[in-house]
């Protein structure tokens, strides 16, 4: 973006991976060896990961497997993304971000399990926010809303109300289902259409109002 863009909310809802954290790292080590496991092209997988659960990504990509082989090998796979912290670092911005929202309502809306989520953001050295939609919240993955939808109603705020920030095409799409404005995070961002696209979160400037919403300045 060129200008300035002004987004008012009265909560913000927040992804994880490509969001918060920068894991790409270990998300391309994993999910390429599981690709060459199963014969595939890596960077067609690449394409299909990113947002979703990983049960999700392995039912479109092997649409004939049985769901519990998938529900099986996705929790095998959380568990070595758990163990796998090797390159893990935070989005720049990423903290001053998060300390600029103590006083606004917000959550962590994440396709990861609690043990994944927890450990990456103290892996990044990023606090948890108090409200957390995991893997274990909800039924359907991105880009389904209901991860976004389920946030905003334990933060009590109405969707029209909430700005989802998101890097990917399953979570992009999930914020617009949910009737939310999206901005989006990162090179991966800008191909999905958001309502504004940041590089990282030093572009983004938090202003509390008075009434007790939030001005998002974006730029």
């Amino acid at each position: 973006m060129t200008a300035t863009a002004v987004f008012t909310a009265r909560a913000l809802l927040l992804d994880m991976d490509g969001t918060l954290v920068n894991s790409d790292a270990v998300v391309e080590r994993i999910w390429r060896r599981w690709a060459d496991s199963h014969g595939l092209d890596g960077d067609e997988v690449m394409k299909v990961v990113h947002g979703r659960q990983g049960h999700a990504s392995m039912a479109l990509l092997l649409p004939d497997r049985p769901v519990e082989r998938n529900l099986a090998e996705n929790a095998r796979m959380l568990a070595e993304e758990t163990s796998d912290m090797d390159g893990v670092i935070p989005i720049p911005g990423a903290a001053e971000f998060l300390a600029g929202l103590r006083e606004v309502p917000h959550a962590l809306v994440t396709s990861a399990d609690v043990a994944l989520s927890t450990a990456r953001m103290v892996a990044a050295g990023l606090s948890l926010p108090d409200v957390r939609v995991t893997a274990e919240s909800v039924g359907a993955s991105k880009p389904d809303p209901e991860g976004f939808l389920k946030g905003a109603a334990e933060l009590g705020v109405a969707p029209a109300d909430c700005v989802v920030f998101e890097d990917s095409g399953a979570g992009i799409a999930a914020g617009r289902a949910a009737g939310m404005r999206v901005i989006g995070v990162g090179p991966r961002a800008g191909f999905h259409r958001p309502d504004a696209v940041v590089r990282d979160l030093t572009e983004v400037r938090v202003e509390a109002v008075g009434d007790g919403s939030v001005r998002l300045h974006v730029a």
